[in-house]
């Protein structure tokens, strides 16, 4: 058995983008920064880093993140496949894209009741403040 999960909390860094596919399958995407700071042991100065994300959600849930999500707002993400992908940047410079599969968004700021759409159980009502997760 393997199994692999991932937990992002971030800020949306573009409005999320609604298609539907010939089928009729709704699919959202949306950028996601998660930043990590730190102290420089050596030098003492507060350090900053980000990651950028490409999420992608399917079904109701796409459409229900699509009408609640919007950008800056901070989000949690819960996802089971995460791909790498290598691409060369238009300053000819090689890069890397890491896209992740959404099962779950949590809203923790604004523009809602800080619920959260889960592709297994619907809407579901949440905390509305990272401060308010469990863990």
């Amino acid at each position: 058995m393997t199994f692999a999960e991932i937990i992002l909390v971030g800020n949306v860094g573009r409005d999320p983008e609604l298609r539907f596919t010939q089928s009729g399958q709704a699919v959202c995407n949306f950028s996601l920064a998660v930043n990590r700071s730190w102290t420089d042991r050596n030098t003492n100065e507060r350090r900053e880093e980000t990651t950028w994300f490409k999420i992608t959600v399917w079904g109701a849930q796409a459409e229900t993140v699509n009408q609640y999500v919007q950008k800056g707002k901070q989000v949690l993400v819960v996802g089971d496949r995460i791909e790498a992908s290598a691409f060369t940047g238009n300053d000819g410079e090689p890069r890397a894209s890491l896209e992740v599969t959404a099962r779950q968004v949590r809203f923790l700021s604004g523009g809602g009741d800080g619920g959260s759409y889960s592709d297994s159980g619907g809407y579901e009502e949440g905390p509305s403040d990272v401060d308010d997760i469990p863990f």
